[in-house]
């Protein structure tokens, strides 16, 4: 496994180790003894999987209690993958960090708690799983706005119509959000 920091310490880009021939590969996607050797000590309890077809965007998500850390992988087809610091107390508030995911480049991405999450579909679709460090809690949960100027996400969109739910079309500017301390 390589890991790599991104703009945004503690945002890790994770390269698993693949074992491949011409039958195919095989690839350990976690083990738990590699956080706590990244200096990361966090326990997963729930692991989700999503598939959303081309164009789909979701997030930009939180949960101000309960603040999940996510390990994001995609099974199928690639996806846009970003995240922004929600932690006022951290020197990167307000950063946001963007990356490719697929099923061919095989990277994992870390995104800690604290952090708003959120991805876009590049290919006809895409699946994505995903461990988190804590449970889902729908009455905790928050959404920073996907498009907030002040954040200014470069998203790789291919045209405007994209496909969003009412909720995160709803999300909130960056300056009215709930923040973490």
């Amino acid at each position: 496994m390589k890991t790599h920091e991104t703009s945004i310490p503690g945002v890790l880009l994770i390269k698993p180790e693949v074992h491949g021939d011409h039958r195919g590969f095989f690839m350990e996607t976690w083990r738990n003894e590699w956080f706590p050797k990244l200096g990361q000590e966090y326990t997963f309890v729930q692991d989700n999987h999503s598939k959303s077809s081309r164009g789909t965007l979701r997030g930009l998500h939180y949960q101000l209690q309960q603040a999940q850390g996510k390990l994001v992988r995609v099974i199928q087809g690639e996806i846009f993958d970003a995240v922004v610091d929600m932690r006022q107390s951290s020197p990167t508030f307000g950063q946001w960090e963007g990356v490719v995911l697929s099923a061919d480049n095989r990277k994992m991405l870390w995104v800690p708690p604290g952090f708003a999450h959120g991805f876009y579909v590049l290919s006809d679709a895409a699946e994505m799983v995903y461990k988190c460090t804590d449970y889902y809690s729908a009455e905790h949960e928050r959404s920073l706005h996907w498009n907030d100027p002040e954040i200014g996400i470069n998203w790789p969109l291919y045209d405007e119509d994209i496909l969003i739910s009412e909720k995160d079309a709803r999300g909130m500017p960056f300056a009215d959000c709930e923040y973490y301390t």
